[in-house]
């Protein structure tokens, strides 16, 4: 074994150790942050006490009409009743203390067997929390992965756009519109429903397809774009002007490093400069910008799928909220943990990749 290739597998040992410890890292993070969800979510058990009240009063209820029942002695009543209490909160497994409990949540919640929901249904009629969740998953991220992925093309042309005209027209008008992010997706959303499908009648009130969906193919994705227009379009007015300043500043302030007049001075072309010293070394904090904006949108979308009236997992844990559907809550949360975790581990990649003063080591990334 030469030299080269001694150092070709020390080199993919340290990387393979890096993520390794990177992975270790996640899951032990993920795991405390499930168990946090499962204590908040659950106040702690005092949501059990809700439902021990809840279930007393259905089987009290329930007993009113048994001719059995009220020929009882009064003390054969309450045990009986106590029997049915007993029977119900074992079935719940409400009969162990919260604290043993919680670690069960815990690695269900973590290996997805998230239980059965209390009220709600998935549309094939199954009470499994896992089905409702995953059903209305894909549609949230085709919108959000939609919307994002044209906000950071659109908003990365214009930020460079505007980096090689600083203090122009466009430039100053970007600067005074980025105010505007302030407001949230939802809110531009209910004025684009009112003036593009209630005045104009140009596009659909909400929904993800038209009613009844198309049969063709082709109809049904037409028919997807066209009611992706106005929550696209609104989750841009929400993000593009200020992800446009704030890249483009980006830009600016590396485009004035000693290593970019150095490479002008050497007679480099204006593109090469642009993507080799000013681009690169910017991705790592424009994509980490991105990335904790599409996590806080998919946190954020409740309100926007409610809106625009989308099936996406939003509008379902709007639903369950409605219904103090707990368990169908948690298990939302421990989805959004896990689309939290791989998006980080990503951008430790993505990193890597990116920006060519990282380097992989035994101690982790060093710069």
């Amino acid at each position: 074994m030469n030299d080269n290739e001694k150092i070709q597998r020390s080199n993919l040992k340290r990387i393979l150790r890096y993520f390794l410890i990177r992975i270790i890292i996640m899951a032990i993070t993920l795991v405390i942050g499930v168990y946090v969800v499962i204590l908040v979510a659950n106040m702690g058990g005092a949501v059990d006490n809700i439902r021990k009240s809840q279930i007393r009063e259905a089987i009290g209820t329930s007993l009113l009409g048994d001719e059995v029942y009220r020929m009882m002695k009064p003390e054969e009543k309450r045990e009986y009743v106590k029997m049915l209490e007993e029977v119900e909160f074992k079935r719940l497994g409400l009969d162990q203390p919260f604290a043993i409990r919680s670690f069960l949540y815990l690695k269900q919640a973590l290996t997805l067997n998230l239980g059965n929901a209390e009220r709600l249904t998935s549309d094939t009629g199954s009470r499994q929390v896992r089905l409702i969740i995953l059903e209305r998953l894909a549609p949230t991220l085709v919108l959000m992965m939609t919307a994002f992925l044209i906000l950071f093309f659109v908003a990365l042309t214009f930020a460079l756009f505007l980096s090689r005209r600083y203090g122009s027209f466009f430039d100053k008008m970007i600067i005074a519109l980025a105010p505007l992010s302030a407001a949230p997706a939802w809110f531009y959303g209910i004025f684009l429903i009112l003036l593009f499908a209630a005045v104009l009648k140009l596009l659909p009130f909400g929904g993800m397809v038209r009613v009844p969906p198309p049969d063709n193919n082709l109809e049904y994705f037409l028919s997807l774009l066209r009611h992706l227009v106005l929550p696209v379009s609104s989750v841009l007015l929400s993000s593009i002007f200020i992800s446009t300043y704030n890249w483009r500043t980006y830009f600016l302030i590396y485009s004035s490093e000693d290593y970019v007049e150095m490479a002008k001075a050497k007679g480099l072309s204006s593109a090469m400069i642009e993507r080799r010293y000013v681009l690169r070394p910017t991705m790592p904090a424009i994509v980490t910008s991105f990335a904790l904006s599409l996590i806080a949108q998919w946190m954020g979308s409740i309100t926007l799928e409610t809106v625009f009236n989308w099936p996406g997992l939003g509008r379902r844990i709007y639903e369950a909220i409605n219904n103090f559907d707990s368990p169908v809550i948690i298990g939302a949360n421990v989805i959004y943990a896990y689309l939290l975790a791989i998006t980080v581990l990503v951008l430790d990649v993505i990193y890597a990749i990116l920006d060519p003063r990282v380097k992989v080591g035994a101690g982790g990334v060093r710069q």
